[in-house]
């Protein structure tokens, strides 16, 4: 299966010069969104993954089916005051300043093997705090998952030290 075919351009979006990456074509596609499930699930089912870690909100979408298709735990990392309990945040630069993540401070127990899924590698911001806060709880990352990576952005280059994946790139 194509999964780039399933993968809408939209330009400008959400400012002039940046193609965004629209995944809901995919999303909509019955057929291939089974499959992208199937696909990380088939990759990862013999990992010894314990907990699978997504962002929000388009983390969410790949990480909870793939949480339950594997039978572990699904945690989630969001966006400062979302999380009702006691947190553990990190920071990431963004283009103009930067921004918080935060994940329960009992959602990882040392030691547990933690796979991290995103939507789409860019820059690796994102991603880099992710791990800040599953290290932080003393969590083990094992890998890190994504459906689509921009290589043209390196990226990967903050994920050195880690087993990267992603179904597309472009």
């Amino acid at each position: 299966m194509k999964l780039e075919e399933r993968i809408r351009d939209v330009p400008d979006f959400p400012k002039k010069g940046i193609i965004f990456k629209d995944i809901t074509p995919l999303l909509k596609d019955t057929a291939a969104f089974k499959y992208v499930i199937d696909l990380l699930t088939e990759r990862y089912h013999d990992k010894g993954v314990e907990v699978v870690v997504a962002m929000e909100a388009r983390g969410f979408i790949l990480g909870a089916p793939l949480a339950y298709k594997l039978g572990v735990a699904f945690v989630p990392v969001r966006k400062v005051g979302k999380l009702p309990a006691e947190t553990v945040s990190a920071q990431y630069s963004l283009e103009y300043g930067v921004d918080s993540l935060e994940m329960h401070k009992d959602a990882i127990l040392p030691s547990q093997k933690v796979l991290i899924i995103d939507d789409l590698l860019a820059t690796g911001g994102t991603i880099a705090a992710t791990i800040e806060l599953v290290e932080k709880l003393g969590g083990e990352v094992i890998g890190i998952a994504f459906l689509i990576e921009l290589t043209f952005l390196n990226g990967r280059q903050k994920l050195k030290d880690y087993q990267v994946m992603s179904l597309i790139q472009y």
